[in-house]
């Protein structure tokens, strides 16, 4: 397992990072003795980081990886997240406090290596997005996650960048954060790339550009777009991640059907080559992983030790990109 540089934190990142979600399921759905094998396989191949939150299964995915861990050998690095309530606005450092308070208990630990605000980013608060200004200011949440660093709790701080991409510019700029969790797929990559004013989906604004110029790990996310780009069967899992919320999976799977028939033919499956595309992204610091299975697991494992999408590749890909899709195939 290959690993690369997580940004600013000097931690060498394995280039896979597993996933505690909801869509892959692994630790969630999965019984306890798949659930060892799984994470035991992940750790002797390498990978040496689990990403997971409190909102995974109510808190159950946290209690997963704390229950696993006295049993598995070498030891990850752990991160995990603080999701608030943006409507409680009176003691947002309380509330994320109480937050890693709680995961550090489910995970059965004193400290992580990284704490991530969860929500989305925009301009105001509403129901789901953490409005810019209580992410900034003094009582706003970067100062209660530079005090929960500060006192021991976690060693670096993150950000999850979804939702409106320029406050999550602003967020990136701060230069607060040690790490981000981008968008990035073989569907939508306008996290690193001009797109034209006609893209019909969410336009991230080459956010990864940003992340690099403050030296922020980029944690690429939704590598399979939600498993649109790793199979044509749907588990009932999916969650939009963009947008308006509302998932349009016969456009996604247009799209998707589009791209791999312009690409090169080859012996590697959808899933394969979706991974394949963010592993030749040299900004990316890691993937994570949503996984169902130890056999998934063992397929990315797989596609990690061979190469990179190549060029010749990327550049047939760009130019569907670049037509937003229209190019005929």
């Amino acid at each position: 397992m290959k690993t690369r540089k997580l940004g600013k934190t000097g931690i060498n990142v394995s280039e896979l990072v597993l996933g505690g979600g909801y869509v892959g399921g692994i630790l969630l759905q999965s019984d306890e003795e798949e659930k060892l094998r799984a994470v035991q396989h992940a750790m002797d191949s390498g990978i040496n980081l689990i990403d997971t939150a409190p909102s995974y299964g109510n808190g159950e995915s946290e209690k997963s990886v704390g229950n696993l861990l006295p049993h598995v050998s070498p030891k990850p690095y752990l991160a995990t997240k603080v999701q608030i309530d943006p409507l409680i606005r009176k003691d947002l450092a309380g509330q994320v406090e109480k937050s890693i308070n709680a995961s550090l208990t489910r995970l059965k630990t004193s400290s992580v290596d990284l704490v991530q605000l969860h929500n989305p980013l925009s301009k105001e608060d509403d129901i789901k997005h953490l409005g810019i200004d209580h992410l900034l200011g003094e009582n706003g949440v970067i100062n209660a996650l530079q005090k929960a660093k500060d006192s021991g709790l976690t060693k670096y701080i993150g950000m999850t960048a979804l939702g409106n991409p320029a406050s999550c510019q602003i967020a990136i700029k701060t230069a607060a954060f040690d790490t981000a969790q981008v968008y990035y797929n073989m569907l939508n990559p306008s996290a690193d790339m001009t797109v034209p004013s006609n893209w019909t989906q969410l336009n991230f604004l080459k956010l990864m550009n940003t992340c690099e110029d403050y030296q922020i790990g980029i944690m690429n996310i939704r590598v399979f777009a939600a498993g649109i780009l790793a199979s044509t069967k749907r588990s009932g899992r999916e969650i939009a991640i963009t947008g308006s919320g509302d998932f349009k999976f016969e456009e996604d799977e247009q799209r998707a059907e589009k791209l791999f028939r312009y690409l090169p033919k080859s012996k590697y499956t959808m899933a394969q080559q979706a991974l394949r595309f963010s592993l030749a992204n040299q900004k990316i610091s890691c993937v994570v992983l949503g996984l169902a299975s130890l056999s998934e697991l063992k397929e990315s494992l797989y596609v990690a030790s061979a190469a990179p999408m190549d060029n010749p590749s990327l550049e047939k890909l760009k130019q569907v990109y670049n037509s937003n899709y229209t190019l005929a195939v």
